[in-house]
This record gives structure tokens, C-alpha cells and sequence, in this order.
């Protein structure tokens, strides 16, 4: 945006109407003089720092705990009961609804595939590997879901990693942190963006622009990934638990074949007797020199049957003492299992999987699919596969019929990691998907509709042009950030109404004594960047943004500043896998480990609040 209709927007805000709280610099701050805390304000604070305990704690999901807040924040008359749910109308949270279903055309309409498709070619090339790599994440996720953007090119960089013998973990926390630093780069980019843009109309100002977050967020994001391309990538710890299929998964290890000898306990037995207590999978069988994949439970065994099942020794020995097996049986276990293939892959945050075990989900009887192994954190988990609740990061390994696979797949919600087929959208498609999005950015950007509606109308028209089916786009809609956006925006709100963010405000400014607003915009983003590390960002930025504005007001400088340090703080959370979904998402295929991230996080943290800070005072200098 331009430096005139940046200093337009002050000098309209500094105008404002008699009483009107607005973002106007007057000298009569809402913040000046004592300010003493009321029954409300150590409410709301009480509040606030039980949900900011739990939210660190992760027991209960963010969005439970946001609901949580926002019910107690209401029980206790801190907000109006009529009130309650009014945040779910948010237009924020409608912008977020509708930036995950145009993400989702997108992807459909093979974006992805064809700005990645020939970087496999680079294979002696790692370094601009890496920089394509991490440049695509970049541009995608500065207008789709951040996650969104990471998940198009996971499975890329992991046909990269095994292409190439290089460990993914060098690939894989560089394409995180880069789809972090990519939503810094647009209005839609990241949810505390469009937090930022709606708090500030709200308070009296106009919204900011699709664009206006670009100066400061390009030169973050251009000197953060710059650095992970040329040294930060060699900070990153090598681990090699996932560098090839073999190496989380050696299931040849475990594959046996159990002969049913006549007359014994298994002779006449049905399958699902067979398997009630064992911690083995059944694969195929052999019967009168024929094979089968697709065993019903109920199927009965007959003497010289020959079984083919996986698990480890100590299972397989205890089926064989329990049944009477003879272990090996004709060398048939190549023609069974010909056919069949083995998938990887990664559970997601949001995916149908979570908290369900193959059980519950029926993926043998329902799917003819058979659970093999379980890794979470790059280690294979040897427990019974049945009773395992599949958590967010969790690796999966799959077999039976490509196409069973892959569907199943696809109906849980999860990510393929092994080599795929890239199946590239008809030009068609791709075109429509880019005319869509690209009519949608422009109409918002030029002020010709609001962003939200812009956006839904975008959504809507990718729908009923069947780049996204229906069920598609409801999938598509990450309803836990949905509900804490809808939950924490009004108890954000409560800060403002009951003075709390005055108080603090108050507290922070005279904490910095005599300092610059430089100094302070600094602090303040370095603050809400730890901050993120521990809670959801669009939490950290509904409850940062209305200090934020407070702080502006008691020094008589513009809130701008001070707003874009709480949407640069909120959006980097580098520190931890818990910080962000996009770094728990690399958790597992990368084979990290907790501490593991804050090596290269934060020399990238110090490097955004040093470049971060000088971009502001460049672009939004405090004076307007």
C-alpha cells in the first residue's frame, strides 16, 4: 500500500467523533491516569490465564477449552448472555470457512501438481531443492491454510528425500516453518491476519488491505527462508529413522506362514476366533493351491491351509503354541500377497482418524485393509495394533488393493507419504480454479466486495462448478478453528468492555519506562511469539490485538505498529512441534523430537523480531 493512503487512514482515525473510543491519538487516552482493577477485570484476567494454562497444558483440545472460556466468561456476566455466540458471525471466522474451501479447489484443481512436477529433475541439486521447495510452500500458503499449503507438497519432499538418500528431516521442519512464514505475506494468509484486520475495523478504523500485510511480512519471510536455504537447514538435527519405506516399516521382518495341521485347535476354526486375541494380521491364505486377500472373519480353516500373517516373534510363537500352526508352509507367500501394495501415511491435525483406533474404524472388515504398523514420533510403536488411538503425526502403514488403499486413505482424512502417482488436473480445471481465486483477490483487494464475502462467494462458485464437491468443502473446513475463533473473539472482546485491556496496557507501557515505541513494538511481538509456542495464534491474536490497541492509545501513536507486531508474533510460532500444526505435522515422517525445533527456531524467532520490528517502523512508523 502507499505511504499517502497510509497516512490518510491515521489522519481519518485521528480526526474521530466526540466519544467515540475509535484507534484516534488524542490526548485524552482511555488508558491515562491510575487505573484500578474492578471485580470484572481480575474476572476476565482469571479467565484468560486458567484457558492460557490449559491451552499449554494440551489435555483438552483448543476448541474445548475456547468454549470453555467463553461459557464462563458468560455464566459470570462478563459478557452478555445475547452476546455469546455472536462470534460465530464473525466475519473472520467466515473468511476462515471460506480460505480452507477455496484452498481445497485449488489443490483439486492441480496446482500443486504442476508447479511441483519437475522438481524431481533437481536431484543433484539440493540446495535449489530445497529453495523451490520451500519456495512454493511460501507463495501457496500466503493465500490458502497454512497446513493446506504444507500438506500439497509433504509428500513431494519425501519423493525427494528418497530419491536423493538425503534425510527428510533436513526438508521437512524448513517446509514447516516455511508455510509459517508464507501466511505473513497476505490478508488471508493466516487466521491472526484476518483477526487483526476485523479488530481494527471494529475499534473505528478500516480493515486492512489483502495487501497491506505484505511489506512487513515479505521482508520477514524473505529473510527467514533465506536463511534456512543457505545455514539454517544445517542446524536441523539429521534424523534417519524415516529416510526410506524399509526404515519405519520392515515388515518382511515379520511376515510368516502357518500351516494348519490336521486335527489341531486351529483345524475347523473360524478367523475371527483365531485372531480374537492375537496380536497378528492375517494377509492372505492358501487353500488347494489358490491364494485369498479377502478373508471374512468368519471364515473357517481347513487342514494344509497355509495362512500368511505379520507380527512379531513373540506373537506369532504364542498363535503356533495356542493353535497348533506348523510354521512354514509352502513357499507361497510372494503369489499371496502378489497384488497387494503397502501405503504410508500421515495423520493430520483435523483428519477423521484422530482419537480412532482400526477397530473402530473397521478397516479390515469394511475395507479389506489391513493396519500393519503404527510410528508416531519416527519410532515404530510395538503394542497391539487394535487398540492404538491414532493421534495427529502418527505414520500409518497400510496394505491391500491399491485402490481399496488409497480410498481408505482418503476417507480418513489422511496424507500419503510413499511415492504416488501425481495425477495432474485438465487445463481446464486448472484454469478455472486460478480465474476463481484470482477474481476473488481482486475484488477484495480493490474494495469492490469485502473480503468474507468476496471469499464465500469464491467458495460457493468452486462448489457449483464441481472443483469441490460438497461434501468436500465441508470436509475441507477445520471445524476446531472455527469453534476457537467463534469462542475467543468475544472474550477478546470482554478485554476491551471491561477495562482489562486498559489495565494491561497501562502496566506493559509504564514497565517499558522511557523506551521507543520502537522498543516496545519489539517486546510486544517477541512477547506474543512465546506466547504462540504454547497456545492456538488465532487465540494468542484475539486476546493480543485489544492491548495492543491500548498500548498505541496510551502513548498517542498510531495502533498500526504496534497490530502488525501481534500478527507477526501470533503467526511464528518456531519453538515447538505444539506450536503450530504445521510443525506437528512433519513431527513423524521427519522423525524430529520435541527439542529439536527451537535449533533452528530460534535463530529464525530473533531474526523476525529484528527484521520484523525495523519493516514496521519502516512501513507503519508509530508518528503515521
Amino acid at each position: 500500500m502507499t505511504g499517502g493512503r497510509r497516512r490518510g487512514w491515521v489522519a481519518w482515525l485521528r480526526r474521530g467523533e466526540p466519544g467515540d473510543p475509535g484507534l484516534a491519538q488524542t490526548e485524552s487516552a482511555p488508558v491515562a491516569g491510575k487505573v484500578h482493577m474492578t471485580w470484572e477485570q481480575a474476572t476476565i484476567f482469571a479467565i484468560l490465564g486458567v484457558s492460557l494454562a490449559l491451552f499449554a497444558w494440551g489435555r483438552w483440545r483448543y476448541d474445548l477449552v475456547g468454549v470453555m472460556a467463553l461459557l464462563t466468561a458468560t455464566v459470570t456476566g462478563i459478557i452478555e448472555p445475547g452476546q455469546a455466540f455472536q462470534g460465530f458471525a464473525h466475519p473472520a471466522v467466515v473468511t476462515v470457512v471460506a480460505v480452507l474451501i477455496m484452498g481445497r479447489g485449488l489443490e483439486r484443481s492441480g496446482f500443486a501438481e504442476m508447479a511441483s512436477r519437475r522438481l524431481l529433475t533437481l536431484k543433484d541439486h539440493r540446495i535449489l531443492q530445497l529453495a523451490v521447495l520451500t519456495g512454493l510452500v511460501l507463495f501457496s500458503s500466503a493465500f490458502i491454510n497454512n497446513v493446506g499449503a504444507l500438506a500439497l507438497y509433504l509428500p513431494v519432499a519425501l519423493r525427494v528425500s528418497r530419491a536423493t538418500g538425503q534425510p527428510p528431516s533436513r526438508l521437512l521442519m524448513p517446509l514447516a516453518f516455511a508455510s509459517l512464514f508464507g501466511g505473513l505475506l497476505t490478508l488471508v494468509g493466516t487466521p491472526p491476519n484476518i483477526i487483526i484486520a476485523t479488530i481494527r475495523e471494529r475499534a473505528g478504523g478500516e480493515p486492512f488491505g489483502m495487501f497491506d500485510f505484505s511489506p512487513v511480512g515479505g521482508a520477514v519471510a524473505l529473510l527467514g527462508v533465506a536463511l534456512m536455504i543457505l545455514i539454517g537447514w544445517r542446524l536441523v538435527p539429521v534424523r534417519r529413522s524415516a529416510t526410506a519405506p524399509g526404515a519405519l516399516f520392515t515388515v518382511a521382518d515379520y511376515l510368516s506362514e502357518l500351516r494348519v495341521t490336521p486335527g489341531s485347535a486351529a483345524d475347523g476354526a473360524s478367523l475371527r476366533k483365531i485372531m480374537e486375541d492375537a496380536d497378528v494380521v492375517a494377509l492372505g491364505l492358501v487353500r488347494d493351491e489358490r491364494q485369498r486377500t479377502e478373508l471374512p472373519m468368519f471364515t473357517v480353516l481347513q487342514a494344509d491351509d497355509v495362512l500368511v500373517v505379520e507380527g512379531d516373534a513373540e506373537a506369532i510363537d504364542d498363535l503356533i503354541s495356542r493353535f497348533g500352526f506348523a510354521l512354514g508352509g509352502a513357499p507361497k507367500t510372494g503369489a499371496v500377497l502378489r497384488g497387494l501394495s503397502l501405503h504410508e501415511a500421515v495423520v493430520p491435525p483435523g483428519a477423521f482418524a484422530v482419537g480412532r483406533s482400526a477397530t473402530s474404524l473397521r478397516l479390515r472388515g469394511r475395507h479389506a485393509v489391513n493396519l500393519l504398523g503404527v510410528a508416531r514420533a519416527g519410532e515404530r510403536i510395538y503394542q497391539r495394533l487394535a487398540e492404538i488411538s491414532f493421534e495427529v503425526g502418527d505414520v500409518l502403514l497400510l496394505q491391500g488393493r491399491e485402490s481399496a488403499v488409497k480410498a481408505v486413505i482418503a476417507d480418513l482424512g489422511c496424507l500419503p507419504l510413499a511415492e504416488r502417482e501425481i495425477t495432474l488436473g485438465t487445463n481446464r480445471r486448472l484454469a478455472l480454479g486460478l480465474g476463481i481465486f484470482a477474481a476473488a483477490v481482486v475484488a477484495a483487494a480493490v474494495g469492490l466486495l469485502p473480503v468474507e464475502l468476496a471469499f464465500a462467494l469464491a467458495a460457493l462458485v468452486m462448489v457449483l462448478t464441481r472443483l469441490v464437491s460438497l461434501e468436500g468443502a465441508y470436509r475441507a473446513v477445520d471445524l476446531p478453528i472455527v469453534v476457537l475463533l467463534g469462542t475467543m473473539l468475544p472474550v477478546g472482546e470482554a478485554l476491551e468492555t471491561t477495562g482489562a485491556a486498559d489495565l494491561l496496557a497501562e502496566r506493559l507501557v509504564a514497565m517499558g519506562g522511557v523506551a521507543s515505541p520502537g522498543v516496545l513494538v519489539a517486546a510486544l511481538m517477541g512477547a506474543v511469539m512465546l506466547l504462540s509456542n504454547v497456545v492456538n495464534n488465532a487465540a494468542a491474536a484475539a486476546i493480543a490485538a485489544p492491548i495492543a490497541i491500548r498500548m498505541a492509545q496510551s502513548l498517542s501513536v498510531s495502533p498500526d505498529p504496534f497490530l502488525m507486531a501481534v500478527a507477526i508474533g501470533a503467526s511464528l510460532p518456531l519453538l515447538t512441534p505444539i506450536g503450530h500444526q504445521s510443525n506437528l505435522l512433519v513431527m513423524a515422517p521427519g522423525g524430529y523430537r520435541f527439542g529439536d525445533y527451537w535449533r533452528l527456531g530460534l535463530p529464525l524467532s530473533l531474526l523476525a523480531v529484528v527484521a520484523g520490528t525495523g519493516a514496521i517502523l519502516w512501513a507503519w512508523p508509530p508518528g503515521g
